[in-house]
């Protein structure tokens, strides 16, 4: 008789997690259906904004994307957007290893697969400071990730950066 229940309450334990995975995983997989994703965003560069190439701070203004596969990625043919319609698309070869990510950041400088940073090469602001949208497009231009925020709502230490996926 111990046997037996000892069996039983070990198939109800299974089966209760085996429901719990079957329910988790469906959100997850919609979730993480691409390998890049935005992990972070600094939508308002620390300081008074200055959009002036040299002395300006649209350097501290950056998106973070990382790459949560299994696989290697290469960014390049992927496009970045906002709200507005500014976009900015990865038209060299910088790869991501698993785990690994990179700081897209406004302003000019030189791209680096080892300080993980490809700049934009446009000294203007991208991220407004109170609300955007950011879209993250495959090189096929399937959606891979969106995240709306506003300053209220998503940024509760008010310190201008965001993160979105750990």
């Amino acid at each position: 008789m111990r046997i037996r229940m000892r069996h039983a309450v070990a198939y109800a334990a299974a089966s209760a997690g085996m429901m719990a995975v079957v329910t988790a995983t469906p959100a997850q997989a919609a979730e993480y259906s691409s390998a890049l994703k935005i992990k972070g965003i600094q939508y308002d560069a620390p300081g008074r904004d200055d959009n002036r190439c040299n002395g300006g701070n649209t350097k501290n203004e950056y998106l973070t994307i990382k790459n949560y596969s299994r696989t290697t990625v290469n960014l390049k043919g992927y496009v970045v957007k906002d709200a507005t319609g500014n976009r900015f698309a990865f038209t060299a070869n910088h790869t991501l290893e698993p785990g690994d990510y990179v700081q897209l950041r406004g302003g000019r400088g030189t791209d680096s697969d080892r300080y993980n940073v490809v700049y934009r090469q446009n000294c203007n602001f991208i991220w407004n400071n109170d609300k955007d949208t950011i879209y993250l497009y495959k090189p096929g231009g399937a959606r891979a990730d969106v995240h709306s925020y506003t300053k209220s709502a998503n940024d509760r230490d008010g310190n201008g950066y965001i993160t979105y996926h750990g």
